[in-house]
């Protein structure tokens, strides 16, 4: 079985381009990104905000910000390009193996700047 859950299609460039990057550099056992920028302000189509869901070994024994440093580096690219928002779930394979839980995203709360006050 295949740990990718999307699958790569080309109105999805960015989510792509993660879900290339992240596989490449960390062999996960589970991958999920999820983009989540409808849920903003942002136009349709976007892809700004995502959610991404990793298991790998190489994150065990490190603690959560060791994974996200990890993650942020890989993705330094994209972060200096357009992505305005990572939600990080990380885990070893163990750990996913043992909870694979993974908490809602929030609504957004607004904050755009082309809300007007």
């Amino acid at each position: 079985m295949n740990p990718v859950e999307r699958h790569p299609t080309t109105d999805r460039p960015i989510e792509n381009r993660i879900i290339a990057k992240l596989g490449a550099e960390f062999a996960p056992a589970h991958l999920e990104v999820i983009n989540e920028s409808h849920m903003h302000s942002v136009a349709p189509g976007s892809e700004t905000h995502f959610k991404v869901v990793l298991a790998a070994a190489q994150f065990a024994g490190k603690r959560q910000v060791q994974r996200h440093q990890a993650i942020y580096a890989c993705l330094a690219a994209e972060l200096q390009s357009g992505v305005h928002a990572l939600a990080l779930h990380t885990f070893s394979p163990e750990e996913w193996q043992a909870s694979g839980l993974v908490p809602a995203s929030p609504q957004c709360l607004g904050g755009s700047k082309h809300d007007h006050q």
